[in-house]
């Protein structure tokens, strides 16, 4: 009977030891060879679902070229790669091959939530021949840390209402509504860079949500030859983006913003700025509709009050 215990007991450390060697592990991507594995979607598939711990993929520099798939059953993992401008994941569809539509172009679509992004390139670069998601997020709770969005119209698709995502130190590019969708997104100390004439966001927030976008301390820029763009344009009636102590190059608009042709818009989109600066900034020109705010007002756009109820502190780095 002893000999029987001694063994169970044995059993069970090796199990925890097991257990706990599995939630340290990094799983190392390289398409070189020198990883696990060489294509991001193989790490991804190899992660056990529903986890409670978190787990990295590492991933070194290169070229992947993947349309990449997140599913819903993954959630806990960071996925880092080795060097923002070196570590590129790309794909190159758009929505007018073979009537594929917009949302069926991602390069990446998160579907799982509770995921990580940091120190990567994630990149649509189809021609310009139609939309062209990059990033298409469903999942809640997504991070984004030091990543580079590179694209033209349609970027970065926040494709689920009720969700909440954090984009920090993050260079996004676009032509036209290329950051767009009903998420609630906090974009903080980012460059928003347009590259034609066009608008910036297109969000689509439901009328009970009371936040959509909002962008703190970010930097918006623009080729040398575009002097005409637009903060943005209601993709639906109650679209809700503010833009807080940022600053504006010459090339935004002095309406600032859009109605997207309905007059009917302007009695429900939630347009607001505060504390920005910049050839951009003035206020004279704005559209009426739009809304200046107070300081009290915009000291609620806080990551406690936009992320409110999605649990405790997860928008703080991991």
């Amino acid at each position: 009977m002893k000999k029987v215990i001694r063994i169970t007991l044995s059993l069970l450390f090796a199990c925890a030891s097991l257990a706990q060697a599995q939630q340290q592990d990094t799983i190392v991507v390289a398409r070189d060879g020198t990883g696990q594995y060489r294509n991001i979607q193989e790490a991804v598939e190899s992660v056990r679902a529903f986890m409670d711990y978190t787990v990295t993929i590492y991933i070194k520099n290169g070229l992947y070229k993947e349309k990449l798939i997140i599913p819903s059953w993954v959630k806990n993992v960071q996925l880092v790669g080795e060097d923002a401008e070196k570590t590129i994941i790309t794909w190159d569809d758009h929505a007018n091959i073979d009537k594929m539509g917009t949302f069926r172009t991602y390069t990446i679509k998160v579907e799982g939530n509770d995921i990580t992004f940091k120190d990567l390139t994630i990149e649509n670069n189809a021609a310009q021949l139609g939309q062209a998601v990059a990033l298409h997020t469903e999942g809640d709770r997504l991070m984004f840390i030091n990543c580079r969005f590179l694209g033209n119209q349609d970027t970065i698709y926040t494709g689920r209402e009720g969700t909440h995502l954090l984009f920090t130190n993050c260079y996004i590019e676009g032509t036209t509504d290329f950051i767009f969708g009903p998420a609630t997104a906090l974009f903080e100390r980012c460059t928003i860079h347009s590259k034609r004439n066009s608008f910036i966001t297109a969000a689509s927030t439901p009328a009970n949500q009371p936040f959509g976008y909002v962008f703190k301390a970010c930097k918006l820029t623009a080729n040398p030859d575009i002097t005409k763009v637009y903060l943005g344009r209601p993709w639906r009636p109650y679209a809700a983006t503010a833009f807080i102590d940022c600053e504006f190059g010459s090339h935004i608009l002095p309406a600032g913003w859009d109605n997207w042709r309905n007059e009917a818009n302007e009695q429900t989109a939630r347009y607001s700025e505060y504390g920005n600066k910049g050839a951009g900034a003035a206020i004279d020109g704005r559209v009426k509709w739009s809304k200046q705010l107070s300081s009290k007002e915009a000291a609620q756009y806080n990551p406690e009050n936009i992320f409110r109820d999605k649990g405790s502190n997860w928008y703080t780095y991991k």
